[in-house]
């Protein structure tokens, strides 16, 4: 028989006995050397552990507050200053040459202009009637003349022919015939009155007449409202307008608005006339300041809607594109901590566990201020406090705890 096998053989076994049955002493012995010097230091948390059987350890870091500007951060997009649909307020034929899209128009330039077709012809006319009632009125102011003194000569007749009648100087039948005069004279005061201030009716009715063809012709020339972009054609020449079409929508992009929805939790945070910035889509980076602070609530997100006033000189912002603002707010005393160590207590309250000067456990409920990639600035928490990092869901307040400090993040 040979002896290599054999020894062999017995080495193998050897070996399959300690690493099943002598598993964590051969792995000891791999680690450290030696079976007592691994069993020395199988010792060491042994006995530590017997010192502080009630303690449970966890992991913990040393915090100390910092001051944070707790800007409010929000979604929104860019919206024109001004956005109008100019429309015809009066029917006719364009006449003028259409102006293309993207055109820059100063506030009053034409934009449309509508054919006058017979709205001359029925000013001249509203005119001549006007000229018409003007002169009637010399006419009939004569005719009120004459029937006010032949009123006056009735009177006059009428009180002499009473007092003759008194001293039996003239009949009855005169004192009547006066009285008649009287009567006759006054219908025709009243009658030419009547005529002259029909003759002003007149003159009102024509002076209304060529005010409404005035305005009318006023309205043939569509202009722009202010200065800003056509977003649209014009109408096209020879198109047919009716009150209401579309003649161009112009744009006013300097300044332009950026808009979001502020949540209710954050509203009183934000101040009309602080700072802003945002980032477009594109990268550009803007800064304004609020403008609008909306006092009603979305119905549906229960978010308010506020506008912030930025330059756009060169006009390279375009009206809809997708912002992300952050608007300042006053600075607060706030803690860094790693997301993982945010927990809940049995109400249901975020909040974090700390090792207080008694090491014992307790909760602390807090604030999330932001979110970074660093970790999370919260505030509701004493300035200096030692926090829970690991093993903060298997105690509760009052147990006590073995913490081990770990290096805060900077």
């Amino acid at each position: 028989m040979k002896l290599i096998p054999l020894i062999t053989a017995i080495l193998v076994t050897g070996f399959l006995y300690f690493l099943v049955f002598e598993r964590e002493e051969l792995l000891a012995f791999a680690q450290t050397g030696t079976p007592e010097a691994a069993k020395e230091t199988d010792a060491t948390p042994e006995a530590t552990d017997e010192e502080n059987t009630s303690a449970i350890r966890v992991f913990a870091v040393k915090s100390q507050a910092r001051m944070v500007d707790s800007a409010v951060i929000l979604r929104g997009q860019t919206e024109a200053a001004r956005s109008v649909e100019v429309r015809a307020q009066t029917s006719g034929q364009v006449i003028s040459e259409p102006l293309r899209k993207g055109n820059y128009v100063n506030a009053g330039q034409l934009l449309c202009q509508i054919d006058f077709g017979t709205r001359e012809a029925s000013l001249a006319e509203a005119n001549a009637r006007l000229a018409e009632a003007r002169a009637r009125v010399p006419e009939t102011q004569a005719r009120l003349d004459e029937a006010l003194a032949r009123l006056d000569e009735a009177k006059i007749n009428n009180n002499a022919a009473t007092k003759l009648s008194a001293g039996g100087f003239a009949s009855e039948t005169r004192v009547a015939s006066a009285q008649a005069s009287v009567r006759a004279a006054e219908a025709a005061v009243a009658s030419a009155t009547s005529g002259l201030e029909s003759t002003g009716a007149g003159i009102q009715s024509a002076e209304a007449a060529i005010a409404s063809v005035q305005k009318d012709i006023d309205r043939l020339q569509i202009t722009a409202p202010f200065e800003g972009l056509l977003e649209t054609d014009t109408a096209e020449l020879g198109s047919l307008l009716q009150p209401g079409t579309l003649c161009a929508t112009v744009l006013q992009l300097d300044p332009m608005k950026l808009v979001g929805f502020v949540p209710e939790t954050d509203i009183d945070r934000a101040e009309i006339g602080a700072l802003a910035g945002a980032r477009l889509a594109g990268g550009k980076e803007v800064q304004g300041r609020v403008t609008f602070l909306s006092r009603s609530a979305d119905q549906t997100t229960r978010t308010f809607r506020v506008e912030i006033q930025v330059p756009n000189t060169d006009l390279k912002i375009r009206d809809g594109q997708t912002a992300e603002i952050i608007v300042a707010a006053d600075g607060a005393s706030a803690h860094l901590l790693p997301q993982s160590a945010l927990t809940l207590n049995d109400d249901g309250d975020l909040g974090v566990r700390f090792v207080d000067d008694n090491s014992l456990a307790q909760f602390a409920k807090l604030t999330l201020l932001r979110d970074t990639s660093e970790g999370v600035w919260v505030s509701g928490l004493p300035e200096t406090v030692n926090v829970i990092t690991v093993g903060q869901e298997y105690v509760v307040d009052g147990v006590p705890v073995l913490p081990t400090y770990e290096e805060p993040k900077q």
